[in-house]
């Protein structure tokens, strides 16, 4: 090949690369995805779309990620003193995109700010969790976001010892239709929903602690506080901390009151938070609301249920 065709060649090639890299989420400078599948993703979604950026034509401006079909990791190391505790942060987006940064990398960078290790998951979506279309709820096939979570929680315990974390004090977060995730995946322990691949899965999945905000896809619509049938409360379902407002207007506050209820039932330690005003998909944004100061909550709550320690206790 002539020497200037190579060069225009090597061109073209280097910007369709960048614009395939633009059309996919990226982490900020620094971190590195990883897939969390080492081969084959279980139950792929046949031909799926390829993944993109950015939210429908006239919606506010969020870097969300849409039509997720190879899921991925992010590690954000703990900065200062490491704590040792550690936290898989799911967004939300009503199990059809990823709201990447309002739930989640903003939520990674208030963590690791006190000494807390986080892993953003880029789960499945679309049709990989409960769905509401027309007020009825459908169910996929397999809730394939529920096995990315699985997965993502035996790797953190494999990863243990590298990212300086215990494995047993390793925790999730999740906002809204993440909220369904964190509460399924506290559920969901005792075995794999997916075949073992490797001996991350021979680890426990089950989170140690759970932090769910304004989750949805818990309360069945017309009943008083009933809890929906893929919610299986335990008796060994984790400490839970559960925050709401009682105006959202997107996921009602009794999705959060029916959980509190089953956990109580069993006698889960639980912490529920709820707030007159608040909305929804509010996450660490400025706001003059008393539920902008939920983070401090979580903290104490923390050292309260024994995962984080004081500094003179180390």
């Amino acid at each position: 090949m002539h020497k200037p065709i190579l060069v225009i060649f090597l061109y073209v090639l280097a910007c369709a690369h960048l614009q395939a890299d633009a059309a996919v989420w990226q982490p900020s400078p620094g971190h590195v995805q990883e897939p969390i599948w080492p081969a084959a993703v279980p139950d792929a979604m046949p031909n799926p779309k390829p993944e993109s950026v950015g939210p429908p034509a006239g919606r506010e401006w969020w870097p969300r990620a849409n039509d997720v079909s190879r899921p991925t990791m992010t590690v954000y190391a703990a900065k200062g003193r490491n704590t040792g505790v550690a936290v898989v942060v799911f967004p939300g987006g009503g199990y059809q995109f990823l709201a990447m940064d309002l739930e989640g990398t903003e939520i990674c960078d208030w963590l690791t700010s006190r000494g807390i290790t986080c892993v953003l998951l880029k789960y499945r979506v679309p049709d990989s969790g409960p769905t509401m279309k027309n007020g009825r709820t459908f169910y996929p096939k397999v809730q394939t976001a529920l096995q990315d979570a699985q997965r993502t929680l035996g790797l953190m315990r494999q990863h243990a010892a590298e990212w300086h974390v215990d494995p047993h004090k390793v925790g999730v977060i999740g906002f809204s239709a993440g909220g369904h995730l964190a509460a399924a995946v506290s559920t969901h322990f005792a075995q794999r929903t997916y075949p073992p691949v490797d001996a991350a899965d021979e680890l426990s999945c089950r989170p140690d602690f759970a932090i769910v905000i304004y989750p949805g896809h818990l309360w069945t619509p017309g009943t008083t506080l009933s809890l929906r049938p893929d919610i299986r409360v335990r008796a060994d379902t984790p400490p839970t901390f559960l925050l709401h407002a009682e105006d959202d207007n997107v996921d009602d506050v009794k999705h959060s009151l029916t959980y509190y209820v089953e956990l109580k039932k069993v006698g889960v330690p639980t912490e529920m938070h709820l707030y007159a005003q608040g909305g929804h998909a509010f996450g660490l944004r400025p706001t003059k609301l008393p539920i902008g100061r939920w983070p401090a909550l979580v903290e104490q709550w923390l050292h309260t249920i024994g995962v984080l320690s004081s500094p003179q206790e180390n």
